[in-house]
């Protein structure tokens, strides 16, 4: 999830945890100690670019991470700051690192909770990686807890505001095993195999959802609003184009990519250069259209002295670039009107 909403869950953590004692310090130390996961984003000065998409999202969101973070951690506070036991600390740090990854792999992205065991990358995919309605709840009620003198209604307002998020989260992940069986029922009703199958919410919302289905060298994204009369989910079919990197499949940069995007991208060659999108985070016109541009694409470098291998890659600075008319477009899209879709 974004920044602001760790911050925030790691606060609102913080006042559960430790409140009584330490008053609205505990706010403080449980927003640090909550962004501490995403500063392996730090070791990029040091890592290829293909190195750091195996290292974000690691350890650090693992929860082998969690518990010897904690602990390590809650000794290190305890003897800075007296008024609260070594345990008590540990708790803290320890449920402020495990919230961030535990969130985190509820986004599409991929969380390596089971690091260093296994590399897997849970990515449930049930909510969007800023969700207003998650952090709003999560804030409003920490904002209106820190503004109470009393302690019993400071941590019933927190409590009240964690509970309203958690809730929200829970239902996103409800509302995911709905739309993923309106997915799987349309593919079966129209004929179309496949192999795999993933879902995930459009930008800011979990109303509007895109699937995506992988066979062979092919894929089939549709959309599906939980506004819709019946899930009539109207496919359009993506090359692969796996032929592109077919003679590159084994090496190291390539074989990160495949693994990041689960199977869900396209290759491109433009320029001559090989470019490689991961179809989970969607394009520009969130599907609806067949003009947008893919959020994450990466450019494939070659190595210099054997220009026929790849080195590295490059991500391409993710972009947005939906006007007016686009947004209108995906409000009707949403409120359950699939006749837009232009395919």
């Amino acid at each position: 999830m974004d920044t602001l909403t760790q911050v925030t869950l790691g606060a609102s953590i913080g006042e559960l945890v430790l409140g009584s004692k330490l008053g609205k310090r505990a706010p403080l130390w449980g927003a640090a100690l909550g962004t501490l996961p995403d500063l392996d984003v730090f070791a990029a000065a040091f890592l290829t670019e293909s190195a750091q998409l195996g290292v974000h999202r690691g350890l650090s969101h693992s929860f082998l991470g969690a518990i010897c973070g904690g602990l390590g951690l809650g000794y290190a506070l305890s003897i800075l700051h007296s008024d609260a036991t070594w345990r008590e600390w540990s708790l803290l740090s320890f449920l402020a690192l495990l919230t961030h990854a535990l969130l985190d792999s509820f986004t599409m992205y991929g969380t390596q909770l089971f690091k260093p065991f296994s590399n897997y990358p849970v990515a449930l995919g049930s909510i969007f990686i800023i969700d207003p309605l998650y952090t709003l709840p999560l804030g409003g009620g920490l904002i209106a807890a820190l503004f109470q003198r009393r302690l019993h209604w400071r941590r019933r307002l927190n409590a009240i505001g964690l509970c309203l998020s958690s809730a929200y989260l829970l239902l996103s992940a409800a509302s995911y095993l709905h739309v993923r069986t309106a997915f799987t029922q349309a593919l079966s009703d129209q004929g179309i195999a496949h192999q795999r199958l993933f879902v995930t919410p459009t930008p800011f919302n979990t109303v509007l959802w895109a699937g995506l289905a992988a066979k062979d060298d092919h894929l089939w994204t549709g959309l599906y609003s939980l506004f819709d009369e019946e899930p009539a989910i109207r496919f359009r079919r993506i090359e692969r184009n796996t032929s592109l990197i077919a003679d590159k499949i084994t090496e190291e940069p390539v074989q990160r990519l495949l693994w990041f995007s689960r199977g869900y991208y396209q290759a491109e060659r433009k320029d001559g250069k090989i470019f490689f999108s991961d179809l989970r985070f969607g394009r520009s016109d969130s599907w609806i259209d067949t003009t947008g541009s893919y959020i994450f694409v990466f450019r494939l470098v070659a190595d210099p002295e054997d220009p026929s291998r790849v080195a590295d890659f490059r991500q391409l600075d993710p972009f947005a670039d939906a006007d007016l008319p686009d947004l209108t477009r995906f409000w009707r899209r949403l409120k359950g009107n699939p006749d837009i879709e232009n395919h």
